[in-house]
């Protein structure tokens, strides 16, 4: 039997016993959220547009409600190349990239459209690609929409309100500087924990975009919603370095495709979300309301004190080029 007869062969008895004939490459991703969230919704549009691109050269495994860990520890699973991919908030890549940090200075944008014009522009690129240089790759910029803070204690109308509430952020320098310039007790806690403590008392409330609070049902364990779209919440969809090098050129466009239907995937979750949220939580049970214009002004005074750090963290001529920006 000659060399190319056996090889045959081989490929023969592989289709035979209902085994492919080459090795699929396995796509770990991990997410904090469930998967109807539009965390999930994103991975499953990633999936569906990559294999449509290259057919069955990639085998994903979805790890959901933070099946890999937190968010800090699957990052830190990417850099180490044991995990492939990950949907992932803003707060957490400032530890990472602490450039990334700047848009989450509370009251930077003016709406949705503005955001997104921004990470999709030269601005935001140029921050995506230096997550190259930390063992990771950047493929695009998801969302998750304008924060809003939900608590036990009591509706919030002004900055005395906030007073000594104790409020889960994320590990977010930008976040809690806010939140302690404006007399709040934040505090710093992977999401894994929040529900419990939230459930327990441990803390009073928490502060996150519409498309997490209906997700994970928040209404089961917070009475008060404020409206008070004080932070945009970027996501970013994230592989790992050492696995985007493995990729050939052609895998790597079929990465970048996949990644841009995922955005648009959650951006167009968040815009439903946006839309209809309110009501939702509101049939719920939930007590809800929403800043004035008055009484967001008086929010952006009592941080003007952060604002001065974050010029000197960022530059006074980024924060304000994104401001401007149009």
């Amino acid at each position: 039997m000659t060399f190319a007869y056996r090889g045959l062969a081989t490929v023969g008895l592989l289709i035979a016993a209902g085994l492919p004939a080459f090795a699929q490459t396995e796509v770990k991703i991990g997410y904090a959220l469930a998967p109807d969230s539009h965390y999930g919704v994103a991975a499953q549009k990633f999936e569906e547009v990559l294999k449509a691109e290259t057919g069955d050269a990639f085998e994903f495994k979805h790890f959901p409600s933070s099946g890999l860990g937190g968010e800090r520890e699957v990052i830190e699973g990417l850099q180490l190349g044991t995990i492939e991919a990950t949907i992932v908030s803003s707060g957490t890549l400032a530890n990472f990239v602490p450039d990334t940090g700047v848009f989450d200075i509370p009251f930077l944008f003016r709406d949705l459209e503005h955001a997104r014009a921004v990470l999709d522009g030269p601005i935001g690129q140029e921050i995506l690609a230096k997550f190259d240089n930390v063992g990771l790759h950047g493929l695009a910029w998801g969302e998750q929409g304008f924060r809003h803070i939900t608590n036990n204690r009591n509706p919030i109308h002004t900055p005395a309100d906030a007073e000594g509430l104790k409020l889960r952020t994320m590990e977010n320098p930008v976040h809690l500087a806010a939140f302690n310039a404006m007399g709040a007790a934040p505090t710093p806690m992977a999401w894994p924990e929040v529900i419990s403590s939230l459930q327990q008392g441990v803390i009073d409330g928490q502060e996150n975009p519409l498309s997490v609070i209906v997700s994970v049902k928040l209404d089961e364990v917070q009475k008060y919603l404020t409206l008070s779209g004080h932070v945009y919440s970027p996501a970013m969809l994230l592989v790992s370095k050492p696995f985007w090098e493995g990729l050939d050129e052609t895998q790597k466009a079929a990465f970048e495709k996949a990644a841009a239907a995922a955005t648009e995937a959650m951006r167009s979750y968040v815009d439903n979300v946006e839309t209809s949220g309110v009501e939702t939580l509101k049939d719920r049970g939930m007590e809800i309301n929403a800043l004035s214009l008055d009484e967001k002004a008086a929010f952006q005074e009592s941080i003007s004190a952060a604002y001065e750090g974050y010029y000197e963290t960022y530059g006074k001529d980024l924060v304000n080029a994104i401001v401007a920006f149009k």
